[in-house]
C-alpha cells in the first residue's frame, strides 16, 4: 500500500506493520525453523499466499513482496513489530532494515518468546498490551505531525 500511495498518493503518515509477510519466496533461517504443526509455521504461510495470489508469479511483484522493492526511499515512518517464534520474523526485520537503508525512520522492536498472533491476545498475554501500547504512541505521534 505505502508503495502504491508513494507513486499516487494519498500522502500517508505512517506504517504499522505486525509481523509483515514481505516476500512470497522468502527463504529466511525463521521460516526453515518455523515448523511447528501446532502453530503458525511455513505450510500456514504457503496456504495463504495460495488464497491471495491469483497466479504464484504475482508474488514476485513488490507491490505483494514490498522487500522485492528496488527502492524503498519516500515511504512514511514505520514501526515494524516482529515476533521471536514467528516464520515471518526474518523477512519482516530485513524489511525494516531496507526502509532505515533507504532513509525511512524505522523503529522494530521484536518480542521475546511470542508467536505469530500474540499482538491479538491482550487478554491473555502482557506483551500484546505492551506492543499494542507502542504501536498506539506510535500512531499518535505521526498522526499529531500531520496535524500540526
Amino acid at each position: 500500500m505505502t508503495l502504491l500511495a508513494r507513486e499516487a498518493g494519498p500522502a500517508l503518515a505512517a506504517q504499522l506493520l505486525v509481523y509483515p509477510n514481505t516476500d512470497y519466496r522468502s527463504d529466511t533461517p525463521s521460516m526453515r525453523d518455523g515448523t511447528d504443526p501446532y502453530l503458525f509455521n511455513s505450510t500456514s504461510v504457503d496456504w495463504y499466499w495460495g488464497h491471495y495470489l491469483a497466479d504464484p508469479a504475482d508474488g514476485l511483484d513488490p507491490l505483494a513482496s514490498p522487500l522485492r522493492a528496488p527502492d524503498l526511499g519516500g515511504l512514511p515512518p514505520a514501526l515494524v513489530i516482529t515476533a521471536e517464534h514467528d516464520p515471518l520474523r526474518d523477512q519482516g526485520e530485513q524489511y525494516a532494515d531496507r526502509l532505515s537503508q533507504a532513509g525511512v525512520p524505522t523503529t522494530v522492536t521484536r518480542y521475546p518468546g511470542m508467536i505469530h498472533g500474540f499482538f491479538a491476545m491482550t487478554g491473555t498475554l502482557d506483551a500484546a498490551g505492551v506492543a499494542h501500547a507502542q504501536a498506539a504512541d506510535f500512531l499518535s505521534r505521526a498522526y499529531s505531525t500531520v496535524s500540526s
